[in-house]
């Protein structure tokens, strides 16, 4: 399987989790959380993480409702998303990002962290968590394809 630096985002009103992977695809973690302050600063934030990183992809967390339609929240997070992946110049896929704060919250539970003061650390935490279901899709249609070459 190829190399590949994607960027998983949890955009959220105030706050945008961030997470990175390593080279191999196999492990997403949390980077950072980007205060949102303006478009231009949280452009900026991001452009320096994407050279850092030589990412080649954002994948973004997009909030269905729970009946799977896309309602308001997840218009808001399509229009922010076309905008961010647009200024920097990246190819985005989106990712079904329900239940995910809860399950980073359920995450610092079973660590002793008390979610109500790191809600940093829960964003961070969502976006590694989509980011890693984007990883595990992508390596499970590489294996089914693999596995349809060798038959």
């Amino acid at each position: 399987m190829e190399r590949i630096s994607a960027l998983g985002l949890d955009v959220g009103r105030r706050r945008i989790g961030v997470a990175g992977c390593d080279g191999t695809g196999l492990i997403a973690t949390g980077i950072t959380t980007i205060e949102r302050k303006s478009f231009l600063q949280v452009v900026e934030q991001l452009q320096a993480i994407v050279r850092d990183r030589a990412v080649q992809i954002l994948v973004i967390g997009l909030p269905y409702s729970m009946d799977g339609s896309i309602g308001s929240q997840a218009r808001h997070t399509q229009k922010f998303g076309d905008a961010i992946a647009k200024a920097l110049d990246l190819p985005l896929e989106y990712v079904d990002e329900r239940l995910t704060s809860f399950q980073a919250e359920q995450f610092l539970h079973a660590q002793g962290i008390s979610p109500s003061r790191n809600k940093g650390l829960i964003d961070r935490k969502a976006a590694a968590i989509i980011l890693q279901q984007w990883l595990d899709q992508r390596r499970a249609i590489a294996n089914r394809e693999s596995l349809q070459i060798g038959e």
